[in-house]
């Protein structure tokens, strides 16, 4: 087997999921296409034929041919790979069970529903016919029924084109209760071995039944190929005739016999669904005896046996030559008029003794059940565990048959959910009764989630059938924000599938709301802030109103919250800077004079000068260092100082008033 592939990655694009199935042949897991995101069943070949370049070959040749077929009851094939030693398929994933599921759960289906059922496959199969693709493989457990009752045809893993150069084989592939006598030993296929398959698909699907079971595959392929199946009126009293002599008619050991067509069948069955006529011909059964070792005898009733039903390799020798010992016990086919009246006439002659004969085998076997009550009663052992069920069908003098075990939410694990031959029917001593029996609900293993991102841990979880929960964020100094910080059940636990899942995402660090240190001494503040778990850088800068010494602002501000160790800067205040304001005079020696001549002022302050002018002189212009005139006063401010600054008077002579150079200058002084 190619053991368990779940989480790998093909080709870069495929990743694989949970099993979901496996076959003789090959195991299927559901899947994801990673670049489109859609979900996808991923079909890959058993380790033992991939390692065959034939098989391999033949898996890559019928992916291409199945991709091509196009029909609402045919599973689409989107793409074909070799990822190392690994081949695959890649399929349309549909929902539902297989009818084999069905069949096992209900024992047996409707009529009418299981005509539906065949319309459908039947126009599958035309398609692929059409095309030159023989199935090969027809069986329950390959037709999937969808949610809404239609079906899918899927598995063309082992189907072949008319045409391939691999037509010729020394194995028989396919299942043994399902090949026909064709295909059992190993001659040439035509469109005809799939309508026998299906014949046999819809007579297990109406009656509950397989026509043919044994201990193992030989023995059923010999069975497919000598032996006549009973009529499914014996097993169901109540079908229809019409719809048994389709069943038949499909099941005739001479391909010749059946349907010439897929189409045909369809139309047939759509037929009996719309209540109109039948024709299928002169139907007429003949029977013969079987001679096994040159000795006539009497075919013993079929039993529930062993027989695998998984796709499987047998020898067509070792059938054949089993086969060549005896000859067909009956045989149920179409009329044919093209044979000579003598042969028909014989045969019709032979027809009325073995029907005398069989009229009296029957008469002798209903008389002895009704002298016996008809044969022992199948008891019901649904629910019952598995020691409680086998003790049941033992007390009542039948066997065990094969048991198979199936998940199920419903049913407790070791219980017995559905049986063969059903409850309640008459069934002769001995009579091998199987079971499917429930493994409980369907175990899966919790993925790890450790610092995946929420859309992350939702795929995933839904990947595996797992529901999913987000708990409340929390903080830690180690995982990012917005990722997985833990998770409950923790990782690589067994847990029921559906079960819930939940996850904790990361909130980061965890924040600390910032003291407000504003007014506060520089080393104060600077301890409040290291003491609540944060960094320190301090600036400086003068400040009128903020005595030296003290903290004009922060940065975070107080009252914010941040994560421990972020820095908080502050401003301490160097209190008042102080600049020198000055003035000069300029111009006409003697002209006037300025005060005072120089005077300190705080950062944003203003000084004030006064000028005296002499007799005779005038202001001609005031000037300060930042290239700001004033008019021509006595007094001068300059406001808003923010640097040293000069102040520049020039006088003049003033030639209306006559000379008065030497009229001597007062001085002004400063007002404060």
């Amino acid at each position: 087997m190619a053991g368990n592939m779940t989480g790998q990655l093909l080709n870069n694009r495929y990743l694989v999921g949970e099993r979901i199935g496996i076959g003789g042949m090959a195991e299927v897991y559901q899947g994801q296409d990673t670049v489109l995101g859609r979900i996808v069943a991923i079909k890959v070949m058993l380790s033992q034929y991939a390692e065959d370049p034939a098989f391999t070959a033949r898996f890559r040749q019928e992916a291409a041919a199945a991709a091509n077929l196009q029909s609402p009851y045919i599973v689409n094939v989107y793409d074909w790979g070799q990822d190392s030693q690994t081949s695959f398929i890649v399929m349309e994933f549909v929902r539902g069970s297989d009818l084999k599921t069905a069949i096992k759960e209900r024992g047996s289906i409707n009529q009418r529903k299981v005509a539906e059922i065949g319309s459908q496959i039947s126009q599958a199969l035309s398609v692929a016919h059409g095309l030159d693709i023989i199935h090969r493989d027809i069986k329950p457990q390959n037709i999937m029924v969808q949610p809404d009752g239609n079906v899918k045809v899927m598995d063309f893993g082992i189907a072949r084109a008319k045409n391939s150069m691999m037509d010729k084989t020394d194995a028989v592939l396919g299942t043994a209760h399902y090949i026909s006598p064709e295909q059992a030993q190993g001659k040439e296929l035509s469109p005809a071995s799939d309508i026998y398959s299906l014949g046999v698909v819809l007579y297990e699907a109406v009656t509950g039944q397989l026509p043919f079971d044994g201990p193992d595959a030989v023995s059923v392929a010999m069975k497919q190929v000598n032996e006549q199946p009973a009529p499914p009126s014996e097993l169901l009293p109540g079908i229809s005739p019409d719809l048994e002599a389709i069943i038949m008619k499909a099941m005739s050991k001479n391909p010749a016999d059946r349907f010439a067509t897929a189409l045909d069948m369809r139309h047939a069955l759509n037929d009996f669904l719309g209540g109109r006529p039948v024709h299928l011909g002169d139907l007429a059964e003949a029977t013969t005896t079987a001679v096994i070792a040159d000795a006539t005898a009497v075919v013993s009733p079929v039993r529930p046996g062993y027989a695998s039903d998984k796709t499987g390799v047998m020898s067509p020798t070792e059938i054949n030559g089993m086969a060549r010992n005896s000859t067909r016990q009956r045989n149920y086919r179409g009329g044919n008029g093209n044979q000579p009246k003598k042969k028909r006439g014989a045969l019709i002659a032979i027809g009325a003794i073995a029907a005398v004969a069989v009229i009296g085998l029957l008469a002798f076997l209903l008389l002895g059940r009704g002298c016996s009550g008809g044969g022992k009663e199948v008891p019901d052992v649904a629910g019952k565990t598995l020691s409680e069920a086998t003790q049941m069908i033992e007390d009542a003098g039948f066997t065990l048959g094969s048991v198979d075990y199936v998940y199920d939410e419903k049913v407790p694990a070791d219980s017995v959910i559905s049986q063969t031959p059903r409850a309640g029917t008459h069934q002769e001593k001995g009579t091998k009764v199987t079971l499917t029996v429930s493994q409980g609900v369907e175990q899966v293993t919790v993925p790890d989630l450790f610092e995946k991102t929420a859309n992350e841990v939702r795929a995933e979880l839904q990947k595996l059938g797992l529901k999913y929960e987000a708990g409340p964020a929390e903080h830690s100094d180690t995982v990012p924000e917005n990722r997985v910080l833990r998770q409950s059940p923790a990782a690589d636990q067994k847990v029921n599938k559906g079960s819930t899942v939940t996850y904790y995402l990361s909130a980061g660090k965890e924040k600390v709301e910032i003291p407000d240190v504003v007014g506060s001494q520089e080393g104060n503040a600077t301890a409040t802030l290291t003491n609540a778990g944060f960094k320190v850088t301090v600036d400086y800068q003068s400040s009128t109103d903020v005595q030296e010494g003290l903290v004009i602002s922060q940065s975070p501000k107080g009252g914010d919250e941040a994560e421990d160790g972020t820095t908080v800067n502050i401003v301490v205040s160097t209190g008042a800077q102080y600049f020198t304001a000055s003035a000069y005079p300029t111009g006409a020696a003697g002209g006037g004079s300025v005060s005072p001549e120089s005077v300190s002022v705080a950062e944003g302050g203003s000084a004030t000068f006064y000028i005296t002018t002499n007799s005779g002189y005038k202001i001609a212009s005031v000037v300060d260092s930042n290239g700001k005139s004033y008019g021509a006063s006595s007094t001068i401010t300059i406001s808003n100082i923010k640097g040293n600054v000069s102040l520049a008077v020039e006088f003049a002579a003033d030639g209306s008033s006559g000379s008065n150079a030497d009229k001597s200058s007062t001085s002004s002084s400063k007002k404060s």
